[in-house]
């Protein structure tokens, strides 16, 4: 009897504080943030990390967000989707493309000179993501944000001048679609995730890589190789798809006042803030290439011209590959163009 007015009294206490005793304890949530870039590079360190932060200030104590940083959590790059799946990680950030062929109509906004401007290009992106690609080929998971880093920059140890200076070199590309766009340069392309151009490159193994100038600090590729090759005009020579997801019964199982913090941080915001971030991060790393007195080409519109009629069959490859799928690869094209114009790009 004694034991009971115990438990009722202490059951009157939680509730004159407005809460039961067990449910204080379930809203204390620890989240785990899976990602595969060191910690100072540019995504953690302005991105995802400030991201957590207004995620856990929103959620008033009630949330932790774990980061755990360079595969700490194990595996490598290309199956950190899965992991999100499966739950090894709450949370991940990845490259689309590191799961090649995985996500068809992602890779609309990696084709050669898709991209004009990277935040208007995330926004295109997360708009199509939330009308048609979170149904569709990203069911299994929750996004929480989708863009695309600024304009791929060539950099080499020969250095690219013009086109037919593409003819032999191995480069590194990060996903599918830029690898067949390289072939079709004249490169030879050697699929990898970022973090294995550093000793591909000591080894020989690639003579090069395409990257934006915003994560090569992290890398730090300009003491790696001394010649970069920008393209001038309003289209990038091409841009990779970067995504955070969620593990759908994690995020379903959230209390409402925690789900209601991450998606106040999450969708258009965060695709806009982390497109604009790691753009205006291709700076510094520029300024590191050209304080080390490294070459940095900037091709002329003609030769940018020249390039774009290149790279025209690779479009031509993906829209065929699209139809045996089911998808209409032009229509999902001009959508694409649309909504970046939609967007400001």
């Amino acid at each position: 009897m004694k034991r009971r007015s115990l438990i009722r009294t202490a059951a009157a206490a939680a509730l004159a504080l407005g809460v039961s005793a067990p449910m204080a304890a379930a809203q204390d949530v620890t989240l785990r943030l899976h990602q595969f870039l060191p910690p100072p590079a540019t995504v953690p360190k302005h991105i995802l990390k400030p991201w957590a932060t207004r995620v856990e200030e929103a959620a008033s104590g009630k949330l932790k967000i774990e980061h755990y940083d360079a595969m700490a959590l194990g595996g490598k790059p290309p199956h950190l989707m899965d992991q999100a799946i499966d739950g090894v990680a709450d949370i991940v950030m990845t490259v689309v493309g590191y799961t090649p062929g995985r996500f068809p109509k992602t890779e609309v906004f990696e084709l050669p000179f898709m991209m004009t401007d990277p935040v208007a290009t995330s926004k295109a992106f997360q708009e199509l993501v939330e009308t048609d690609l979170q149904n569709g080929e990203y069911k299994d998971v929750k996004v929480l944000g989708a863009w695309v880093h600024g304009p791929g920059v060539i950099h080499t140890a020969q250095g690219v001048s013009k086109l037919e200076d593409m003819s032999g070199l191995k480069l590194r590309g990060p996903t599918r679609v830029i690898n067949d766009m390289l072939k079709e340069l004249g490169a030879t392309p050697v699929g990898m995730p970022l973090p294995a151009i550093p000793e591909a490159l000591s080894k020989g193994v690639v003579s090069g890589t395409v990257i934006p100038w915003e994560v090569t600090p992290a890398i730090k590729l300009s003491e790696l190789v001394k010649n970069h090759t920008e393209f001038t005009g309003d289209e990038a020579l091409y841009t990779a798809t970067i995504i955070m997801v969620m593990n759908k019964a994690k995020y379903d199982s959230l209390p409402g006042n925690i789900r209601a913090a991450i998606d106040a941080e999450s969708g258009l915001k965060l695709a806009e803030f982390a497109a604009q971030v790691m753009y205006n991060h291709d700076k510094p790393g520029r300024d590191i290439a050209e304080n080390a007195g490294n070459k940095i080409v900037q091709l002329s519109t003609e030769e940018v011209a020249r390039f774009k009629a290149a790279s025209q069959p690779v479009i031509a490859r993906w829209v065929a590959e699209m139809e045996g799928k089911g998808i209409d690869g032009n229509a999902l094209i001009e959508q694409a163009k649309a909504l970046i114009e939609k967007h400001g790009g």
